[in-house]
């Protein structure tokens, strides 16, 4: 997988997004920096375009849905190919690493639940990245195996006994 040009696309995204916020009439600022370890397990992006300013909660209002639509229309418009496109990352308050930790915690509940009740258990749909993190908590638990289940928006992350597949739960 080839590195991003950081130099062609800083100025890319900054030409995108910065006319985008002000059309919206979003008073957010936004500092890009290079990716850092604390997001390796993101995807060890290369960029991280990270938002301040007043109107930051609305970024982080329903889950990060303004932030990830935000991520998605940038790095759709730049035309990276898709096995770049998880390069870039937006974050606002340290959502992203937050929300990793709340993955994390949610994911080895699931699996407690499903180690010792022996029933499959799906998580609610979620974004590919989300999913990523999903199995990689788990990847190591011999008590459990995971699968994603699903299709578009509706895809999820299915939870089962490591010997058993049977159908999941709603």
């Amino acid at each position: 997988m080839a590195a991003l040009d950081l130099g062609k696309v800083k100025p890319q995204v900054e030409q995108l997004l910065g006319p985008l916020l002000q059309q919206a009439r979003f008073d957010l600022q936004f500092q890009m920096q290079a990716g850092t370890e604390r997001y390796r397990d993101l995807g060890s992006p290369e960029l991280v375009v990270n938002f301040s300013g007043p109107d930051i909660d609305l970024l982080l209002e329903r889950g990060g849905e303004l932030l990830e639509a935000l991520e998605q229309i940038v790095t759709k418009s730049l035309r990276l190919p898709l096995t770049e496109q998880g390069k870039i990352v937006f974050d606002c308050r340290d959502y992203r690493i937050l929300r990793l930790d709340e993955l994390r915690l949610m994911a080895e509940t699931a699996a407690e639940r499903v180690a010792h009740g022996r029933m499959p258990f799906s998580l609610n749909p979620m974004s590919s990245r989300d999913r990523r993190i999903v199995h990689l908590a788990l990847k190591e638990n011999p008590a459990v195996r995971t699968e994603s289940d699903g299709g578009g928006p509706y895809r999820k992350v299915v939870i089962y006994p490591a010997e058993n597949k049977s159908e999941p739960r709603p």
